[in-house]
């Protein structure tokens, strides 16, 4: 009986290790997640940023080349 208990209790030192390795592994993939700065679109961007907003004449149609409106 003492070699049962003695593989059970091998069993359960690697139970512990892998879970103790997902834990881990999850740390760090919050870790990461929470340095990673927030996606952006570029498009979105890139046009909020060059759109001049002194002209407020013409409404700003991106689509639109100027001599079609």
């Amino acid at each position: 009986m003492s070699g049962r208990s003695r593989s059970t209790f091998a069993k359960r030192q690697k139970e512990r290790a892998r879970q103790e390795k997902q834990r881990a592994k999850a740390e760090r993939r919050r870790q990461r997640k929470d340095e990673k700065p927030a996606p952006t679109a570029e498009g979105d961007s890139y046009a909020l940023d060059t759109v001049d907003t002194s002209d407020t004449s013409e409404p700003y149609l991106p689509h639109l080349g100027k001599e079609s409106i």
